[in-house]
C-alpha cells in the first residue's frame, strides 16, 4: 500500500515581500496551506518588517530574506534584469540549501528551471498577469534589451507543473501572449475573512472629518497605472453637480515605498492635481495605512472608488464588498468578474463624469449604500470564500507532491 503524504514541505519564492495584491495573495496561500498543517516558508529577496503585511512580522508566517545586497537597478534602469537576477540567485541557494516537496513561485518565472534542475520536485508558478505587458518599448534599446527577457518569460512559465492565474481575463492574456502556454487554470484571490470578523476596534478619528456624512476611498498602490487621478477627477465633477458637496469627503490611501521613485513622485502629482482640482480641502492622503486603518476605512466609508483600467483581478473590490461597502470601479479586466453591476455597486466607463455621477447616486439615495453593501458580502461569501481557496490549492499541492 503506498502511503500518502499527509503534510508537504512548501517553500514559496517572491520577488519583494512589501505590501500589494501579489503580495496579499502570496500570504493568503500560506496561511490557507497552514491551516492544512504543511511546512510553509516564504523565500523572497527584500522583506521590511516597517513596510510589510502584519503575518509576516508577527511570525504567523515564516518569511526569509536573502540577497536583498543585490542591486535593484542599474544607472537608474534595468529594474527587471535586476528583479531576473536577484530571484536566480535566490532560486539557486534554494535548491541548494533548502529542503522542499513542492515550489510555489510568482511574478519572475525565470527561476523556474533552476529549481527543476536535476530534481523530480514540482512547481506551481502563479501568474499574476504577463510582466511583458506591463512596460512599454518606446525605444529601439528598450526593446532589444526587453526581447530577450519577454522570450525567456514565456519560455520558462511554460516549464512550472502547474500554473495558475487570477482571473478568467488574465487567463485569456496568458495563453494569447505565451505561445509555449498550453494550460492554466484560475485561481481567484480570496480573504481571510477571520482577520476581517475578527477585525480591530478603532476609531479614526483624526482620518475623516467630523463633517464628512458621503465619503470615497481610493485604495491603490501609488503607480501612475492605478490611474488614481480619475477618482480626483471624479470628485471635482461631484463638487460642480452636488449641493451637499460639504457633507463629502474623499480618502486617497495605499502601499508607498520610498524607495520606489514613482510612488513618491506619483504621490506629489496626486497632491498637486487636488490643489489644481480645488479639493485639496477635501481630500486626505494616506501611505502604507496598517491593516487596522485599513479595515477601518473599508468598513466606514460609502463606497470604494476602483480606478485602474484591464486590471488584472483586484482584491481590493472584493474586500470592499465583504466588508458591506459598495464599489465604483472601471468596467473591464477582473471587477467584470467581482463587481456586479447595479447590484453590488457600478461599473463604468473610466472618465471622471460616470465615476461622478455613481458617487452623486450615493449622496442622492440614502438606502443604496445598504442594499449594495449587503449584497456585495453575499456574493464574495458565495464565490470567493478562503474555505474553497484552501481546498483548491492543498488539492493540487498534493497532487504534485
Amino acid at each position: 500500500m503506498v502511503k500518502v503524504k499527509e503534510k508537504v514541505k512548501v517553500v514559496f519564492l517572491h520577488p519583494d515581500l512589501g505590501i500589494g495584491g501579489a503580495e496579499r495573495l502570496v500570504i493568503d496561500m500560506a496561511l490557507a496551506l497552514l491551516n492544512k498543517k504543511h511546512d510553509v516558508t516564504i523565500y523572497t529577496t527584500h522583506h521590511d518588517p516597517s513596510h510589510c503585511f502584519s503575518e509576516t512580522k508577527d511570525g504567523s508566517v515564516q518569511v526569509v530574506s536573502k540577497f536583498d545586497w543585490m542591486p535593484r537597478k542599474l544607472l537608474g534602469k534595468c529594474y527587471a534584469l535586476c528583479a531576473v537576477m536577484r530571484m536566480i540567485f535566490l532560486a539557486m541557494f534554494v535548491r541548494l540549501f533548502v529542503t522542499a516537496d513542492v515550489y510555489i513561485v510568482d511574478q519572475v518565472s525565470v527561476c523556474v528551471p533552476f529549481l527543476k534542475v536535476l530534481s523530480s520536485k514540482k512547481v506551481l508558478f502563479y501568474c499574476h498577469y504577463p510582466d511583458l505587458l506591463l512596460t512599454r518599448r518606446d525605444n529601439v534599446l528598450k526593446l532589444l534589451y526587453r526581447k530577450p527577457l519577454d522570450y525567456l518569460e514565456g519560455l520558462t512559465t511554460s516549464m512550472a507543473d502547474k500554473i495558475f492565474v487570477n482571473s478568467l481575463y488574465t487567463k485569456g492574456v496568458v495563453t494569447e501572449t505565451f505561445s509555449h502556454v498550453q494550460q492554466c487554470e484560475v485561481l481567484y484571490p480570496s480573504l481571510n475573512t477571520s482577520k476581517f470578523e475578527n477585525g480591530y476596534e478603532i476609531v479614526c478619528t483624526d482620518i475623516v472629518p467630523n463633517s464628512a456624512e458621503f465619503v470615497f476611498l481610493s485604495l491603490n498602490r501609488y503607480e501612475r497605472k492605478k490611474n488614481i487621478n480619475l477618482a480626483l477627477e471624479a470628485m471635482s465633477f461631484v463638487k460642480k453637480h452636488c449641493n451637499e458637496f460639504e457633507k463629502c469627503h474623499l480618502i486617497v490611501a495605499g502601499g508607498y515605498d520610498s524607495r520606489v521613485v514613482e510612488n513618491v513622485t506619483h504621490h506629489l502629482e496626486l497632491e498637486q492635481s487636488s490643489q489644481e482640482l480645488e479639493i485639496h480641502d477635501k481630500t486626505t492622503f494616506l501611505r502604507s495605512i496598517s491593516d487596522e486603518t485599513k479595515l477601518y476605512l473599508l468598513r466606514n466609508c460609502t463606497a470604494l472608488l476602483y480606478t485602474p483600467s484591464n486590471e488584472h483581478f483586484g482584491i481590493v473590490p472584493v474586500e470592499s464588498m465583504y466588508c458591506s461597502m459598495p464599489v465604483v470601479a472601471v468596467n473591464s479586466g477582473g471587477p467584470l468578474e467581482t463587481v456586479q453591476h447595479d447590484v453590488t455597486g457600478f461599473l463604468c466607463d473610466p472618465r471622471p463624469e460616470k465615476f461622478g455621477e455613481a458617487m452623486l447616486k450615493f449622496i442622492g439615495q440614502s438606502e443604496l449604500k445598504g442594499r449594495m453593501g449587503g449584497a456585495g458580502k453575499k456574493r464574495v461569501q458565495d464565490l470567493f470564500s478562503f474555505a474553497a481557496f484552501t481546498e483548491k490549492l492543498h488539492s493540487t499541492v498534493m497532487e504534485l507532491s
